[in-house]
């Protein structure tokens, strides 16, 4: 979702992506009944909106477009502030309060993690755990593999390219040094809506790039298989994201059991799903599907990244 809203008072407006919004509609009833409204977006209300529409009016939407609607809204009016909740570097140091409690409870654990796991579709969630873990790596107090975990049907880190690149679709925000498929990426309509962002965060995609952690990829079916396992071993639902988190460490778990070699694992645990049961009963019901997104439609989006000088 992207958010534009008042800075005074609860007059607030979430223009949510459509995909999301056709899935998710307790997400869509909790937002509500705390007196905000939500838009499926694409939408007519903004000139941003009607521009994608008029080109593709059966639009499922995406971040980038959610985005900008949020952030022309927030633009017009000197009322209304616009927040991120993801990519932006001030927003995954926020989220570090997550590793910096998860190191303090390995300690009374007396352990040390060899292996850190966290989805990533934004970044903020991954880099909220591994960052504070990142820090120890460069200053030789760990040795800890940090492993970013996104879906095949929206893999930036694993298949985008690092360079300059706008964080919405209309190019109404500044250029961002980050992993990208391009501002004009449309990922398929899989669940895990926090992930569908066509970009990652610059501090996650430096970190990328300088070797301090790896990515990888998980299937949609592979991910709400693991979320199954997860529950029915643990009593928690995952939600959908998150489940992209489960299946890795379930497969790092499996190859150490292989190789003979214990491993500490941690991973982040970032949402439960609640909110999501849809995608589990689309799910036992035999109706979701794997993507691999086409290497010609990412090389599409790549086409039309900004040159800079």
């Amino acid at each position: 979702m992207a958010m534009a809203c008042s800075f005074f008072g609860l007059d607030c407006k979430v223009y949510m992506v459509r995909v999301s919004y056709n899935q998710k509609p307790y997400r869509r009833a909790l937002i509500e009944a705390f007196g905000a409204s939500v838009v499926a977006s694409p939408s007519n209300e903004t000139e941003s909106g009607r521009a994608i529409l008029a080109v593709h009016p059966d639009s499922n939407g995406s971040l980038g477009m959610a985005i900008s609607e949020a952030v022309e809204v927030a633009a017009k009016d000197p009322n209304t502030k616009y927040a991120l909740g993801s990519v932006l570097n001030h927003v995954l140091l926020h989220q570090t309060v997550i590793g910096q409690e998860a190191i303090e409870q390995m300690a009374l654990a007396d352990d040390d993690p060899d292996v850190i796991i966290g989805c990533a579709g934004g970044g903020s969630n991954f880099a909220g755990l591994a960052m504070p873990y990142v820090g120890r790596k460069i200053k030789g107090q760990s040795k800890a593999r940090v492993v970013a975990v996104e879906p095949a049907a929206c893999p930036s880190l694993t298949k985008g390219q690092f360079t300059y690149d706008f964080g919405d679709t209309s190019h109404l925000t500044p250029l961002m040094k980050m992993h990208t498929l391009g501002s004009t990426f449309v990922p398929p309509g899989i669940h895990a809506g926090g992930l569908r962002y066509h970009g990652m965060g610059p501090l996650v995609s430096h970190v990328l790039e300088l070797g301090l952690a790896e990515a990888t990829t998980v299937q949609q079916l592979d991910a709400f298989a693991a979320g199954i396992q997860f529950a029915r071993s643990e009593g928690i639902v995952p939600a959908p994201e998150a489940n992209h988190a489960v299946a890795a460490a379930i497969a790092e778990a499996l190859r150490a059991k292989e190789e003979g070699k214990p491993r500490t694992i941690l991973f982040s645990l970032s949402g439960h799903g609640h909110f999501d049961m849809q995608s589990y009963i689309d799910y036992q019901a035999g109706k979701l599907q794997n993507y691999d997104y086409p290497e010609e439609e990412i090389a599409m989006a790549l086409a039309g990244l900004p040159v800079v000088g």
